[in-house]
Order: C-alpha cells, then sequence, then structure tokens
C-alpha cells in the first residue's frame, strides 16, 4: 500500500505544480505553453480526483474505527458494517488508481490510419473486407471523427481487396489500437447453392498518424515511381500517369496510391502513410527490444493472431483476447462498437497492470 500512497502523494504534488503554473501570467501569455499545460493536467485530473477520494475512505476508516472501542454493542456493529462497506471502496479505488496511473502510450492522443485487407477466402474474404471498411468508418461517423479516404482497390466481386482511411478526432488511435489484427467471419457466402458455411479472414491495421517531426525521411530515402491508375475511376484515371508508387528505401516499405486523377494528391496520400508505417516499425522494434527479456523469463505469451470471430448463421461476435461473446451482430456491423472495445480495453489493462506489478 506504502508504493500506492507514494504514487498518490506524487500525482497530488504534480496537479498542484500544474494549476501553479497556469496561474503563472507568463504562461497565460504563451499560448502554446498553456495548452501544454493544461493538457498535462487535464490528463491527471481522473487520477487526482480518485486519489482524493481514496485519502477520504482513509481518513473515514480511521474515524469509524474508533467506534469500535466505544461500550455500545449496537453502535459497534454499526461501526464494523460501515468498516466492511468503507473497504470495499477503498479496495475498488486502489484498483482504479492503478490503472489510471499505468504508463501512457505516447501515441494515444493521435489521429489513425487504419488498413483493411483481405485475407484468406477469395472473394469472401474481400467482401467481409468492404464490411468491416464500412463498419469503422460508421463508427468513426458515431463518434464525430473525420474520416480521410487515401486509397481502395476494389476486388472483382465488388469487395475490397485493400482499404486504408485516415480518422481524425479525439483519442483515436487510443480507442482502436487493440483492433490490429486477424478478424474471422463465419457465414454462408451468397453464392454458396448448398448452403455450407465459409471461414474466411481479413487482416486490420492501426497505426498512429505520424507527422514529420514523429519521423524524419529525407529525399535520398525515397523511391518514387509513377504509372497509369487501373480500375475503377472513370477514363481520365487510366490516361495519364497519376498513380505513385513509393518505396522508403531504408527499410523496403511500400506505399502505393491511385484514387486521385491529380498525381499530386496521390503523392501526398502515399507519404502520409509510408510515415505512419515507418514510426509503426520503429516504435515496434523498441517495444520489442524493451520486451525481450522478459519474453525469456516468462516465455512469448503470444496469442494467436486471430482476435475476433464474427459468426453470422448464430448473430453473434466473439472477442477471444477479451473472452466475450455478444449477440448483436448486426449492430456491430453497423458501427456499434463500444461495448466490445470497452472489453478489450479492460483486458488489455488488467494484462498490463499484472506485468507491472511483476516487475
Amino acid at each position: 500500500m506504502q508504493d500506492l500512497l507514494d504514487k498518490i502523494t506524487a500525482v497530488a504534488a504534480r496537479a498542484e505544480a500544474l494549476e501553479q503554473q497556469l496561474a503563472d501570467p507568463a504562461v497565460a501569455a504563451n499560448p502554446s505553453e498553456y495548452g501544454r499545460i493544461a493538457k498535462e493536467l487535464a490528463a491527471l485530473r481522473p487520477a487526482s480526483t480518485a486519489a482524493s477520494a481514496y485519502a477520504r475512505t482513509l481518513r473515514e476508516i480511521e474515524e469509524t474505527r474508533v467506534l469500535l472501542e466505544g461500550d455500545e454493542a449496537e453502535l459497534r456493529a454499526l461501526a464494523e458494517a460501515e468498516i466492511e462497506t468503507l473497504t470495499h471502496t477503498r479496495e475498488d479505488l486502489e484498483q482504479e488508481i492503478r490503472m489510471l496511473l499505468l504508463p501512457r502510450d505516447p501515441n494515444d492522443a493521435k489521429n489513425a490510419i487504419l488498413e483493411v485487407r483481405a485475407g484468406t477466402g477469395g472473394d469472401e474474404a474481400s467482401l467481409f473486407a468492404l464490411d468491416l471498411f464500412r463498419m469503422y468508418q460508421r463508427f468513426a461517423e458515431k463518434n464525430g471523427w473525420r474520416v480521410e479516404l487515401l486509397s481502395t482497390s476494389e476486388s472483382p466481386a465488388g469487395g475490397l481487396k485493400e482499404g486504408i482511411v485516415c480518422l481524425r478526432g479525439e483519442q483515436v488511435f487510443q480507442r482502436l489500437k487493440y483492433e490490429r489484427g486477424v478478424h474471422r467471419v463465419q457465414r454462408v457466402p451468397a453464392t454458396e447453392s448448398q448452403g455450407r458455411i465459409h471461414t474466411s479472414t481479413v487482416t486490420v491495421a492501426v497505426l498512429p498518424e505520424a507527422e514529420e517531426v514523429d519521423v524524419q525521411i529525407g529525399p535520398s530515402d525515397l523511391r518514387i515511381d509513377v504509372y497509369r491508375a487501373s480500375g475503377p475511376g472513370g477514363q481520365s484515371v487510366n490516361t495519364t500517369d497519376s498513380a505513385v508508387r513509393i518505396t522508403h528505401i531504408p527499410t523496403g516499405t511500400v506505399v502505393q496510391c491511385q484514387d486521385e486523377k491529380s498525381q499530386h494528391k496521390n503523392k501526398a496520400r502515399a507519404l502520409k502513410v509510408l510515415r505512419s508505417r515507418v514510426l509503426e516499425g520503429e516504435q515496434e522494434r523498441a517495444r520489442g527490444e524493451r520486451a525481450s527479456e522478459r519474453r525469456a523469463q516468462v516465455g512469448s505469451g503470444e496469442r494467436s493472431e486471430k482476435i475476433r470471430t464474427y459468426n453470422f448463421p448464430q448473430a453473434r461476435v466473439t472477442d477471444h483476447r477479451a473472452g466475450i461473446t455478444l449477440h448483436r451482430l448486426e449492430a456491430i456491423v453497423e458501427g456499434e462498437l463500444d461495448e466490445l472495445l470497452d472489453a478489450v480495453h479492460s483486458q488489455m489493462n488488467l494484462e498490463a497492470l499484472s506485468e507491472q506489478e511483476a516487475t
């Protein structure tokens, strides 16, 4: 408990220091500095509020314990019941505070690049990829996020080989970052005459949108090729060299974009995706290095690539990490993802807390 009390004291002291800085006229005269401090203070407020409630609960427990020393049996019984209630409150607050004090992902406040690709399963995989792509777009719209379509590649069956979109808004990456992985669908394809259920997969990637300050890419690091676009898009899209393919030479990362008729716009969109993929690669290597020692001690602990199953015959969605099954598949595909995402985030937070306490 002392470790937790030390952390609570540190949070309270930091919040007080930030409030004092905001009251400084020099800080108030500097909008960027004021905004930075205000943002840090806002991030600390949930933990600070919980810490205040925790300190108040500890005081109430100590004050109530005094009543246990009295002579009146009825008063002692009431005190014992009150202490039991306060103890449960204290334990809940301890858990909440530990969660709030987990190290924050520096990417959480960023916008996100979301990529959806058809996996195994042929036409059915591409059709489900389109369903998922639309699902995330609907979810974004329900949250008031701005949706910028970056690149799409249709399949002959009218599905989606690949779709890339940039989502902008509050805490977008934080909300969607655990969606990356393999999504499995079980359903009867429209072309299946015998009613047999087919299993297909779609891969989802969620990258924090990278700004130029996040990752430095020099002109000499890039090879840029232009070519004529193909596929849907109208006559003019096929008569000019508007499509762009950019290769990041140091990492071999390749991005191509042909949705726009303007070569300049395609290049800008491709660079946006490339920058985010390079940043994600760098951060993934850093995470791997930090986790290597722990993996050596406790094993990899890696899950199967499959993170979620959408079973249409039973109208259910199962997330294999959170261990939750919801029988409301139609609503989820329409973008009602909050209950599912909340369960996944809770499970990931619990795992992060267990890892932190084990080190």
